[in-house]
């Protein structure tokens, strides 16, 4: 018999293949979000040596029967489905992962959950806080395993960012400062797509960057205690996809901006944007506590700046630059010699092979991955900046 592996994966490199699980996948979207999670699937086998459990590509689902098609022949899954309703009868399949726009997230999900499959949904976890309740109650009424697949929490510096944190060595927290920053939307001529819709995403830049920062800040600090907000719209209308002499209401928020306070007694500013000339993923933050400082930017994710006042060596006190890549950093023990950095995608790997190890040996996902209840929380956090946006008034955050 095989070692028996940990959580992450590592065990006995002498492992018998045939003693490894294989988890069953079945995968609803197919586009951005659905090549981030295939890559991850494809390497977890042989980057996690042993793997806790061997994702097997079972089926892909999409509306488009000709793209999914090829998706299943691009990504290397035994078949397809234009039907996510009839891909939930496969019993090959275990996990559903539900990779498409957010107005599909709701239903298939509860289905899933009520079909007994455990659930990897993308985020945000739903287009408001209702619907997203009514996710995780489904969930917990079927007593499946469940996430919310905020992978910046398995970016190997915001994990050490968190460990610094538990630790106590950035002591009392006074300031949280978090912003994503993009530039994709600056020229007005750029076609509406999905994202550009209340309807199907549910709001802009909140539920697409801002909520990012949200899941990170509340997993490294706490929860939120109240919002202030503003959020505003710069380009009104855009050119139809379909006919470019159309246009096409633009009716999410193009720009967020919060103050919000932490249940610590914490204060800071939230910022999110897609009309930042130069700035192509800035996911950033910034926290500083009575005993220290970390900064972080996905932009240059191997690397987070720490400020540790040393009275010993006063000569050297200022902010440092550590590239987080050594050997006994967070993640790194599957990955290469110090120096050798990895990229964005990496953070999925990490991610979805902590979903598969939890699914296969019954360990919860949390708290180092986000679930629903997480998905949940960040969602009522989304509704409050909205309302304090639409009311000019602070809002307390009530889960």
């Amino acid at each position: 018999m095989a070692k028996k592996v940990g959580f992450f994966g590592q065990g006995d490199a002498r492992a018998d293949s045939k003693d490894i699980p294989e988890v069953g996948i079945g995968m609803i979207g197919y586009a951005f979000m659905g090549k981030a999670h295939c890559n991850a699937y494809k390497k977890i086998p042989y980057i996690y040596w042993p793997p806790t459990a061997k994702p097997r590509l079972i089926a892909i689902c999409g509306r488009n029967e000709a793209k999914v098609k090829e998706a299943k022949e691009r990504y290397g899954f035994e078949k397809y489905y234009t039907d996510w309703r009839e891909m939930l009868k496969d019993p090959d399949i275990q996990v559903i992962d539900n990779t498409a726009p957010n107005n599909a997230h709701k239903e298939a999900c509860i289905a899933a959950a009520e079909a007994g499959k455990h659930i990897l949904c993308e985020k945000p976890l739903a287009r408001d806080a209702t619907d997203a309740k009514q996710m995780l109650e489904a969930v917990k009424k079927a007593g499946v395993k469940h996430a919310c697949a905020f992978n910046t929490r398995f970016v190997p510096a915001v994990r050490l960012a968190k460990n610094f944190i538990d630790e106590g060595r950035l002591g009392t927290i006074y300031h949280v400062r978090a912003r994503f920053l993009q530039e994709w939307l600056v020229n007005p001529d750029l076609p509406h797509n999905w994202r550009l819709s209340k309807e199907v995403a549910g709001s802009g830049t909140l539920g697409d960057l801002a909520a990012h920062s949200i899941d990170v800040c509340r997993h490294l600090v706490g929860e939120p205690k109240c919002v202030s907000a503003m959020q505003t719209t710069f380009i009104k209308e855009r050119p139809s996809a379909d006919d470019p002499s159309k246009k096409v209401p633009v009716d999410i928020d193009d720009a967020t901006e919060v103050i919000w306070e932490f249940q610590n007694g914490a204060v800071g500013t939230l910022e999110s944007s897609r009309f930042c000339l130069g700035r192509k993923n800035d996911n950033s933050f910034e926290i500083n506590g009575s005993k220290g400082s970390i900064a972080f930017n996905l932009e240059d994710l191997n690397r987070i700046q720490v400020y540790l006042p040393d009275d010993e060596m006063p000569e050297v006190a200022g902010w440092h630059n550590v590239l987080v890549s050594e050997a006994f950093h967070p993640y790194w023990e599957v990955w290469w010699p110090h120096g050798h950095i990895i990229g964005w995608e990496h953070s999925f790997i990490h991610e979805l092979n902590h979903f598969l190890g939890a699914v296969a040996t019954g360990k919860d996902v949390g708290p180092d991955a986000a679930t629903f209840e997480d998905g949940y929380r960040n969602n009522v956090i989304c509704d409050a900046i909205v309302k304090a946006a639409e009311t000019g008034g602070r809002v307390t955050i009530n889960y």
